[in-house]
């Protein structure tokens, strides 16, 4: 246990002194980490204050100060949101949106030159994306999107890939019964991305018609995410919008080698049923009432 404790702290150290979260001039612009991490996530679009305090897991102290001190430099107003006196919002400045472009363009250098300097890149980014994932699994966020948006077509290319890999005649999505996107729109269906940190990393599709029977489709968890439970979750919240839009029975499909989704459907009350389409992948076939 203890050598398990020390690998964790050296990992901890390598980071700390990787990332220059000591430094007092992060990336040689002159203010430390937490200013450029507040500088950073207003930049992305986060403005309310409360909500780039829980996003960063400041204190209201510590973001008090680090808001005035980027106000002081003319990086950013502060003001009340025009739609709720209450809320406070930030803003960037000229001089700060200027900061925040250089800050973006040295991080993906350093994020670069990370990754040239070991001969096996891949490895790095899916360890990385393992860390990340487990550590922020708590704010791992389900949304709905319209399947043809890049996200979503992330999701489903890594999920044809794996489909690819794992079935032994292989996998063409042109031979699939694919679902039309329009079929994962509201008010027919929905189309759900798992977010972690603007990150898709789990999808599911419901596809819906005009009567109350509607299919689950292309349920994929990247392999980052898994043990994590997300399968789950991104199921009931399926079966949830089926609910919402009057749906009464889900149907799905699957195939016997992917026996954990087979193990899934069956803990979480589905039933195996007869084959109900003429899709050449499937082989198992299941329904649930809601």
């Amino acid at each position: 246990m203890t050598d398990d404790i020390q690998r964790i702290r050296r990992f901890n150290r390598a980071v700390t002194s990787e990332v220059g979260a000591l430094d007092t001039s992060f990336l040689g612009l002159g203010r430390p980490l937490g200013s450029a991490r507040v500088l950073n996530a207003i930049g992305h679009g986060l403005q309310e204050v409360g909500v780039i305090r829980d996003y960063l897991g400041l204190d209201s102290g510590l973001m008090s100060r680090l808001l005035r001190g980027l106000e002081a430099e003319g990086m950013i107003t502060t003001g009340p949101s025009p739609d709720d006196s209450r809320r406070r919002i930030a803003q960037l400045t000229d001089e700060g949106r200027a900061a925040f472009t250089e800050y973006e363009r040295l991080s993906n250098d350093q994020a670069r030159a990370i990754l040239a300097r070991h001969p096996r890149p891949q490895a790095i980014l899916d360890a990385m994306d393992l860390i990340a994932t487990a550590l922020g699994q708590d704010r791992i966020e389900i949304i709905e999107i319209d399947p043809r948006e890049p996200e979503a077509i992330h999701c489903l290319t890594q999920y044809y890939r794996e489909l690819e890999r794992r079935f032994a005649t292989g996998f063409d999505v042109n031979l699939s019964r694919d679902p039309e996107a329009t079929d994962m729109i509201r008010p027919r269906g929905v189309f759900l991305l798992a977010m972690s940190d603007a990150l898709p990393i789990g999808c599911v599709g419901l596809k819906g018609g005009d009567g109350p029977v509607a299919e689950i489709k292309r349920l994929w968890v990247s392999p980052a995410a898994r043990g994590l439970k997300l399968a789950t979750r991104l199921m009931t919240r399926a079966e949830d919008v089926a609910r919402s839009l009057g749906i009464h029975t889900l149907r799905l499909d699957t195939n016997s080698a992917l026996p954990e989704a087979a193990a899934l459907y069956r803990k979480t009350g589905w039933q195996e049923i007869d084959r109900f389409n003429d899709d050449p992948y499937p082989d198992m076939f299941f329904e649930k009432t809601l």
